[in-house]
């Protein structure tokens, strides 16, 4: 028993590995060999970059769909590392790793290696990834610029047609050197898919932004979530559990003032019936009300707001089924393996999370049993 608890490190492995064929023979060599074994050889490494040098085997081997069409390519980066994990389009299989890196940090050069290498111009996934990912992998410039959407030429900074203006000309090419294009895009526009959690969180932003600082309903944000910081709760930054939590309490809706209170109703008939697994038939009118209500609440239009107010025929039928959610969600899954092999990542260490893998078992059929007594 000792040896085996040894065998739990990475590091104690091929010791454990030793000891027991010297102690029971040869036959026992086979049983004992490292779990990830079947998957090593579908990852590679390169200074910091670890990456899969064969998607479709590798979903071959997981028993997994290998359609390029029912699978779409997360990128985003954490304190730790930068992923590229592929996303199931329906979420009803595994997150399946591609990429991981450490010393790496978001931009247009490491994108570029990445996207070599785990050979995206074979498979042409589409992306989903937030908006600082979306602009890098466009070729657009990053920062607050005047032209900084990727499928329009929307000015940023003309804030007197904002909420006013519906149509802007259509990007014919995204050419560098021109409206604030600096690069080559990596990735065709239309395979990008926009970020259903990070336009929520953004909306969010922009309400708690233009709330009245001294109403009831901010100096109850503050009562609610006492670990946020004054900073931090000044310009809206809340995560997604957050929200659902401060959706379901009638406490926070009754401190609101008559415009916010418009424009919070609005945001969560938004995230409910658009944003989500269900898209309703009004859905048009459920924004527009949306739009006028930030618009009354004195809100900024942002990138994201624009991206509704504009850009609604671009969003898939279903966004729940290509959410960024579950991409977010990887973050945690890897970070238990990422901690077991402390910091001496290498191929091995997502050949172990593949293994771990639930497989020829599509996610929405495992359910827990109810038990009876």
């Amino acid at each position: 028993m000792y040896y085996i608890l040894r065998a739990s490190s990475p590091d104690a492995d091929h010791r454990y590995l030793y000891l027991y064929i010297n102690y029971f023979g040869k036959f026992c060599m086979k049983f004992m060999f490292p779990r990830q074994e079947d998957f090593t050889s579908y990852f590679s490494k390169e200074d910091d970059l670890i990456y899969c040098n064969d998607a479709a085997g590798l979903l071959e081997e997981l028993s997994f769909p290998g359609d390029s069409s029912e699978w779409r390519l997360f990128i985003d980066a954490s304190k730790i590392s930068l992923k590229a994990v592929l996303l199931h389009n329906g979420n009803k299989y595994p997150s399946v790793p591609v990429a991981h890196a450490t010393n790496m940090k978001e931009n247009y050069a490491n994108l570029e290696v990445l996207l070599e290498k785990i050979q995206y111009s074979q498979y042409l996934w589409n992306i989903c990834a937030d908006l600082k990912v979306v602009a890098i992998l466009t070729g657009l410039q990053g920062g607050y610029t005047k032209f900084c959407c990727f499928l329009c030429e929307w000015d940023s900074r003309a804030r007197e047609k904002h909420y006013k203006q519906k149509s802007w000309p259509l990007r014919k090419s995204l050419t560098p050197g021109l409206k604030n294009v600096s690069q080559k895009p990596l990735v065709p526009s239309e395979k990008i898919f926009l970020p259903p959690l990070h336009i929520k969180l953004g909306l969010m932003k922009n309400f708690v932004k233009a709330m009245n600082k001294d109403g009831a309903g901010f100096q109850y944000l503050k009562t609610k979530f006492p670990r946020i910081s004054d900073a931090k709760l000044k310009e809206g930054i809340f995560v997604g559990p957050q929200i659902r939590e401060l959706m379901k309490d009638e406490a926070f809706e009754s401190k609101l003032s008559k415009t916010e209170k418009r424009a919070w109703v609005a945001f969560v008939k938004v995230c409910h019936n658009f944003l989500g697994n269900t898209k309703v038939d009004n859905y048009r009118q459920i924004i527009r009300e949306l739009l006028s209500g930030y618009k009354s609440l004195g809100c900024n239009m942002s990138l994201k707001i624009h991206f509704l107010d504009s850009h609604l025929d671009f969003f898939p039928e279903n966004l729940g089924a290509v959410s960024d959610e579950h991409g977010e969600r990887f973050h945690q899954d890897i970070m238990q393996i990422e901690k077991r092999y402390n910091g001496k990542w290498s191929a091995a260490m997502l050949a172990d999370f593949c293994w771990s893998l639930p497989r020829e078992t599509p996610m929405e059929t495992m359910k827990r049993k109810k038990t009876t007594k």
